[in-house]
């Protein structure tokens, strides 16, 4: 490779690298510990943070508005414009300038207007975060302390439930449990506030999980063993109509702390009142109103074979799904006796979703319509969850300290430090002006190394920080390889570009034969173990393939520079040969 073709490739390389190191820089150098903490909590908290913070933001600069009328946007409010500048084209007109906060906050129709778009600049800018640290490199638990839990999905049950009938295959079925299963854990626990959890499917039937943070054990199991409950409810709307003029006028009288009515009278008896979900933007369930059904189950969600979107005939968004014969024998008597009801779909106690009944379903596949495509969506998942019912049990849990993460990370830091500055200090007393080569080299390998970590969005323990202090061994091993052959060459009274050539030529064959069987080994270490030992294999396999780079391309790049553009004629390499 010619000398432009290597300084190109490292400079992409680098702003390659840069790119994936961003949102880990954002992350733990550039936002704040209080954001953080924010961003790793349930989106239930950052969307109940982000309604606060909005709803008393628009009443300052209300406050303000009508203290001076007169008073311009200052810089903190500027981020205003764009929206008001939206409102003043919808309505026609030109906006006034300079803007005044008076003439900013009147071009909004209502102040629930207002309130929802500065939310929603609390909003992207907390979700930014979390994005930040969802595509950072992560520290694992024996860093940040925390828990981890392997559960095991039974999987085998989930195949013996299903009838002859079905038409999806075993492997198929298998795959859509443990999808769903992973849905619902993360649901859960999303749900109950723990932070930034890590859930992932291990081997073909196990899922392990990470909490940072502090979490108790017994919370933990109820919340994995935990099944939400779906089924079908008659709709009493008449009850329903009355029971939104009630609360209408007595929002803070008609539920106790508990979620239960305060005066049960106020519906009939045999009803119940359950709220009316639909998802927001945060992908949350939000209340959209209250309905009262009849207690009486209709269908219970067992009988549910399977769920899929689709679109009816005018291309609409479709939910369609399939009962067995007990269930489709029940539905059928129901929705005959009832045309022009409503049935509601009540899953973990919420109503997900209200369909009125236009005519009798008898073959036992049901079509729903009448919501958008993601609507659709998230009931489809509801649906499934009905009908892949995984058996969950939890089969270890570890318990991990903070104090003890935070005093692994300052050894772990220190043991890198020390470590890479003994190296430096050698390669420069020992091999001179061409240390400075391998030293630029160390450094640049640390980078492309956590870049790589970020990129794939590795977790970063004590084993991985083992990995990362051999490969600063093994990096400057190659840089050695090359000096050496460079000082025989040079002994041999060939000139310095020659012995650059040659020493960088003869070296090759033994750097890439010893990389790369330590990378076979780190794969095979990374395929067959687990933990601790893929955290290590990882992160060898990452310096393997940095150390090669750096050592086989930056490192000529530098001494060609030297060569050519500084005319240097001999090599400060050893305190012998010159």
């Amino acid at each position: 490779m010619s000398k432009k073709g290597r300084l190109v490739l490292i400079l992409a390389v680098l702003a390659l690298c840069f790119y994936f190191l961003w949102p880990s820089l954002s992350w733990y150098a550039w936002t704040p510990k209080e954001q953080q903490a924010l961003a790793l909590s349930s989106l239930e908290n950052i969307r109940d943070y982000a309604n606060a913070e909005a709803s008393r933001e628009v009443e300052e600069l209300r406050k303000v508005a009508r203290a001076d009328k007169t008073a311009v946007l200052n810089a903190e409010q500027k981020w205003l414009e764009k929206a008001v500048k939206k409102n003043y084209k919808d309505m026609g007109q030109k906006m006034p300038s300079p803007l005044t906060l008076y003439d900013a906050l009147n071009s909004f129709n209502s102040q629930d207007e207002l309130t929802t778009v500065v939310e929603d600049r609390y909003r992207k800018q907390i979700l930014k975060n979390k994005k930040n640290y969802q595509n950072s490199v992560k520290l694992g638990l024996d860093l940040s302390g925390g828990m981890n839990v392997i559960v095991k999905a039974d999987l085998d049950a989930v195949v013996a439930s299903q009838d002859s009938g079905s038409t999806i295959s075993e492997d198929q079925l298998r795959d859509n449990a443990m999808k769903q299963a992973i849905e619902t854990l993360t649901s859960r626990i999303d749900r109950f506030g723990l932070s930034s959890p890590t859930i992932r499917q291990q081997g073909s039937n196990h899922i392990y999980i990470e909490l940072p943070g502090s979490a108790e054990a017994d919370q933990i199991n109820s919340i994995i063993q935990g099944r939400g409950i779906l089924n079908f409810r008659h709709v009493d709307m008449e009850a329903s109509n009355s029971f939104a003029t009630y609360y209408a006028t007595n929002p803070t009288t008609t539920f106790d702390s508990q979620g239960k009515l305060i005066d049960p009278s106020i519906i009939p008896e045999g009803d119940e009142v359950f709220g009316y979900y639909e998802t927001d933007k945060y992908g949350l369930d939000k209340l959209r109103s209250y309905l009262v059904v009849k207690k009486d189950v209709i269908l219970d969600g067992k009988h549910i074979k399977s769920a899929e979107v689709g679109t009816d005939e005018y291309g609409r968004p479709q939910v369609s799904f399939k009962l067995d014969g007990e269930g489709a024998g029940i539905f059928a008597k129901f929705t005959t006796d009832n045309v022009g009801q409503y049935m509601a779909i009540v899953s973990d106690g919420r109503i997900k979703s209200n369909a009125v009944i236009n005519s009798p379903i008898t073959a036992g596949n049901v079509a729903i319509t009448g919501f958008g495509l993601e609507e659709a969506r998230n009931l489809e998942k509801v649906l499934q969850s009905a009908w892949l019912d995984v058996p969950l049990t939890v089969e270890s849990q570890n318990v991990i300290g903070a104090s003890l993460g935070e005093q692994a990370i300052k050894q772990g830091f220190w043991a890198i430090c020390v470590g890479l500055a003994s190296i430096m200090v050698f390669m420069l007393i020992w091999y001179k002006g061409a240390g400075v080569n391998a030293c630029v080299a160390q450094v640049l390998n640390l980078y492309i190394m956590f870049s790589i970590l970020s990129a794939l969005n590795l977790t970063v323990t004590l084993s991985s920080v083992a990995g990362m202090i051999l490969t600063i061994g093994m990096a400057v091993d190659a840089n050695v390889i090359i000096f050496e052959r460079i000082k025989e060459e040079r002994s041999l009274g060939k000139d310095r570009a020659s012995s650059i050539a040659a020493g960088f030529d003869n070296a090759l064959w033994a750097i890439l034969d010893s990389n790369i069987t330590t990378f076979i080994a780190a794969f095979f270490m990374s395929q067959l173990g687990s933990g601790s030992i893929q955290g290590f294999a990882y992160s060898l396999a990452i310096g393997v393939c940095s150390t090669v780079f750096t050592a086989l391309v930056v490192s000529r790049l530098m001494f060609d520079f030297n060569t050519e553009q500084l005319g240097k004629k001999g090599i400060s390499i050893s305190w012998r040969v010159k």
